[in-house]
């Protein structure tokens, strides 16, 4: 039919929705919805606040209102989601139910997990790291139900999954729980399940309360012994690339994950500064970190392992340091605090001993504005103020009684 007619066509039978609308059509800070008009057969597309674009379908089913999911955008297009709202509508109108009648491969639930990650990674910080652990971790700790089909997996299935880790692995259970949630929700969005199995596993799964992990803290140690943790860790035989690492973290106040994928190409050697991009960023944003002259000598000793991988501080076989080996360092030289621990040695010091606002110490922390009004009118990151603190930590380190 020329598209003049088929334009007619449409417009007699009151069909709003038109390709350029379905593929242009932007996310809001809440979930959209955009019916088909009278003559859609009840379709909607849902437009979701990251973008992901769903077809539903709202009609009667011997007498009850239902809803049906046809699958996601751009994978089924309007005029295939037309087509199976019609035919749907066929069906129901027969006296049948299309959601049992209408022929579908099912998939699994590692098909699921797949679509999941195609759908999420381009927003995740670092997609290659965290579609390694999705993969990795559901393959390891959801084995049985990774091959069944994602509609016939049961509360039961999930309970059995979870309660052993429940117990022994809180965290690594909880990620897990979550991941299996996205994909059962997925799955409802696309039509292959109306429930997720995960609800009514989650009543079955004992409740946090009175769990002593619950609110432990990560260990830290007062400000006035973080230079004898520095002594003792440089006295070890541990890879002089390990101990800068933690030396590095320590004086900068940064996180783990910041340090141990640091570059050199980060590194403003003219400016004294650390720029961490935003892809390594916890809050998602980019970081500029002032160096201290204390800070600059790790880098220079640095300098002395530097390898083809461009990494500050490359492990002994030249990859990205492990997240366990800091912690390993700490814990095998009897140091009561791990690496994280020690921001919390700073932010401690630098409210008890220095007078700088606030607002400075958490830009040092990399903290993000809380209040989304306050935030909108933070414009500076303190850089000037924040050297000036830095040094002060750096200075308060090497002068302290070891």
């Amino acid at each position: 039919m020329p598209r003049k007619n088929h334009a007619k066509l449409e417009s007699k039978l009151g069909l709003k929705l038109t390709p350029a609308f379905v593929r242009t059509v932007k996310p809001d800070s809440g979930t959209r919805t955009y019916g088909d008009g009278r003559g859609g057969y009840g379709l909607t597309l849902v437009v979701q606040p990251n973008g992901f674009k769903r077809w539903y379908q709202r009609i009667r089913i011997k007498g009850r209102p239902t809803n049906i999911g046809l699958g996601g955008y751009p994978l089924v297009t309007l005029a295939e989601a037309r087509t199976l709202a019609l035919e749907n509508a066929r069906i129901a109108h027969a006296g049948d139910d299309p959601r049992k009648t209408r022929r579908r491969d099912i998939p699994t639930v590692a098909e699921v997990m797949e679509s999941v990650i195609e759908r999420d990674s381009p927003t995740w910080r670092d997609a290659a790291r965290t579609t390694r652990e999705w993969r990795n971790g559901l393959t390891r700790h959801a084995a049985r139900i990774m091959p069944l089909r994602v509609d016939a997996v049961t509360s039961a299935d999930c309970i059995a999954v979870l309660r052993e880790m429940w117990q022994t692995k809180r965290e690594t259970a909880v990620k897990i729980k979550h991941r299996l949630s996205a994909i059962f929700k997925l799955a409802i969005a696309e039509g292959y399940r109306t429930d997720n199995p995960l609800d009514a596993a989650s009543a079955a799964l004992p409740n946090r309360r009175g769990d002593a992990q619950r609110s432990r803290r990560q260990a830290a140690l007062p400000h006035h012994q973080v230079a004898n943790a520095l002594a003792i860790v440089r006295d070890t035989n541990a890879w002089t690339g390990t101990k800068l690492a933690f030396r590095f973290l320590v004086l900068t106040a940064a996180r783990s994950g910041e340090v141990r994928g640091a570059t050199w190409r980060e590194i403003d050697l003219s400016n004294d500064i650390w720029t961490i991009p935003r892809t390594r960023m916890k809050a998602g944003s980019e970081h500029r970190v002032p160096l201290s002259t204390a800070a600059m000598t790790v880098l220079g000793d640095a300098r002395q392992i530097a390898d083809h991988t461009e990494l500050l501080f490359p492990s002994v076989t030249g990859k990205t340091m492990s997240d366990a080996t800091l912690s390993k360092l700490l814990k095998e030289n009897h140091v009561g605090a791990v690496p994280h621990g020690f921001r919390s040695s700073f932010r401690d010091w630098a409210a008890e001993k220095t007078g700088y606002h606030r607002d400075v110490i958490e830009a040092a922390l990399a903290h993000t504005v809380a209040n989304k009004v306050e935030a909108a009118y933070f414009r500076t990151d303190l850089l000037e103020k924040r050297r000036e603190l830095m040094q002060e930590w750096a200075d308060y380190l090497g002068s302290a009684p070891r």
